[in-house]
C-alpha cells in the first residue's frame, strides 16, 4: 500500500511538471535591458509628523507582478519607482468569511479597518456600516479624493466612500459617492451617474454638478481645469486606454494639485484597478501594461512627496490575482516564462511599501486592517473601526 502511494505521488508530481511545461498558462515575456537610468532608492524620513497620505493600491499586484514588471520594463539591474521606496513588510489578505479574498472586503479592510465578507462595501459582518478613514478626514476638514482605472464605483474605491451590503450596487455606490464630501474623484463609470444608462433614469451628472464638481470626460478637460472639486468619468465603464483618456499619473497630478491647497491636509486613493483584470485573463502583456501606468503615478506621488516632506506615501494591494509566476528563463537571458496557476484571486500575501514621515510603521508582517488602523491614527483621525 505504501509503495502504491508513492508510485502515485511520483506520478503526480510528473505530471505537474509536465503540464507546467507545456501548459495553455504559460507565457514568455521580452526581458528588458537596462540601458535607461534607473531611480535612486529614497531615504528615510524620521521625526515629522504626517499631514497628508497618498495611499497606491496595486489591485491584484503581487511580487511577481512587480518583479515581472521590473524584468520587462527596465530590466533585471533596474528598479521601478515603487522598488525605491526605503519601507517594506507583507500584508496578510484574507477576509472574514474566506481565507481568499476579494477586492470589496480587501479595500474595506484597509477603509474601515475591520474583516468583512466577500463582496462587501464598507460594512461589517453584520451588514453595519463602517466610517471610512476617506469620512474621517472630511469630517476633519482634509481635502480628500478617489483615482482609479476601473469605473469610480467599482469595489476598491467604492469602500473608501459608501456602503452597501454588495459590490454589484454600483448604481446605489454613485449616489453615495456624491454626498461623499470627496472633492476629487476621477475613473471610469459615466454609465452609473448618466440617466441614459442607469434603471432608474436617475441624472447624477446634474446633481453633482449642482453639489459644485465640474464634470471631465477627457484628458484635455482634466489638463484645462481650475475648479476645485472634479467628477472624472473618462469612460463608461473601466478605462479603456483609448486616445483621450487620461493616465494615471495625469489624474494624480491634477489631484494633488487640488487636495493640497488645504491647509488641514489631505487623503488620496489612488488604484491600479485593471493589474488585477490582466491576471483574471492570465494576460502578461496586460499586466505590464498596467505595471507601467501605476508605477508612473508612483513616481508622481513620490515625487510630490519628496518635495513636500510632510506626506506619507504607503503602497500596497488587496490581493494577488492569477497566481503569477516567474518560471525559468529562456535563451540567453532575453525572455522569461511566465506561468499563471489560476484565473482568480490567491491567498498569497503581498507586499507592501512606505516612504515619508513614520514610514517605518509599515514594516514587517502586517494585517491587513493594521494599515488602515495606522494610517487614521497618523492622521489623528481616531481609531478604526468607528461604525457609523
Amino acid at each position: 500500500m505504501k509503495k502504491f502511494l508513492f508510485l502515485s505521488v511520483l506520478l503526480l508530481i510528473s505530471t505537474s511538471c509536465q503540464n507546467s511545461d507545456n501548459s495553455e498558462n504559460t507565457e514568455v515575456m521580452p526581458v528588458a535591458t537596462s540601458d535607461s537610468e534607473t531611480p535612486e532608492l529614497l531615504p528615510l524620513v524620521e521625526g515629522k509628523t504626517v499631514k497628508n497620505i497618498i495611499f497606491l493600491i496595486g489591485d491584484g499586484t503581487g511580487l511577481a507582478q512587480i518583479t515581472s514588471g521590473q524584468y520587462g520594463l527596465v530590466g533585471p539591474d533596474g528598479l521601478l519607482h515603487m522598488q525605491t521606496m526605503p519601507v517594506t513588510g507583507f500584508v496578510k489578505t484574507h477576509s472574514s468569511d474566506n481565507l481568499i479574498t476579494d477586492s470589496a472586503s480587501g479595500a474595506t479592510a484597509y477603509s474601515c479597518g475591520l474583516k468583512t465578507y466577500n463582496g462587501a462595501i464598507a460594512v461589517n459582518p453584520d451588514k453595519e456600516a463602517c466610517k471610512t478613514i476617506l469620512e474621517l478626514a472630511e469630517e476633519m476638514g482634509l481635502s480628500t479624493g478617489l483615482i482609479a482605472t476601473s469605473s469610480i464605483t467599482h469595489a476598491t474605491p467604492a469602500s473608501f466612500a459608501s456602503h452597501v451590503e454588495s459590490r454589484s450596487m454600483e448604481e446605489e455606490i454613485a449616489v453615495q459617492l456624491l454626498s461623499s464630501g470627496a472633492e476629487v474623484m476621477l475613473g471610469g463609470g459615466f454609465e452609473f451617474f448618466s440617466s441614459q444608462y442607469r434603471s432608474d433614469s436617475l441624472d447624477l451628472i446634474s446633481q453633482a454638478e449642482e453639489a459644485g464638481y465640474q464634470l471631465l470626460r477627457n484628458e484635455e478637460e482634466l489638463d484645462n481645469s481650475e475648479a476645485e472639486m472634479l467628477l472624472g468619468l473618462f469612460a463608461n465603464d473601466g478605462l479603456e486606454r483609448a486616445e483621450g483618456e487620461p493616465s494615471t499619473s495625469a489624474m494624480t497630478s491634477k489631484a494633488l494639485n487640488i487636495l493640497s491647497r488645504n491647509e488641514a491636509g489631505f487623503f488620496l486613493m489612488i488604484e491600479g484597478s485593471q493589474i488585477d483584470w490582466g491576471g483574471h485573463g492570465n494576460n502578461t502583456d496586460y499586466v505590464l501594461n498596467e505595471v507601467e501606468d501605476f508605477d508612473a503615478a508612483v513616481k508622481t506621488a513620490l515625487d510630490f512627496a519628496r518635495q513636500d516632506g510632510e506626506t506619507l506615501v504607503v503602497l500596497t494591494a488587496d490581493h494577488e490575482t492569477g497566481g503569477m509566476t516567474l518560471q525559468r528563463q529562456r535563451a540567453e537571458g532575453d525572455s522569461l516564462e511566465i506561468y499563471w496557476t489560476t484565473g482568480y484571486h490567491t491567498g498569497t500575501p503581498v507586499p507592501l511599501m512606505a516612504y515619508g514621515p513614520q514610514a517605518t510603521e509599515f514594516m514587517g508582517w502586517r494585517d491587513n486592517t493594521y494599515v488602515g488602523k495606522r494610517m487614521a491614527e497618523l492622521l489623528n483621525l481616531g481609531s478604526l473601526p468607528q461604525m457609523k
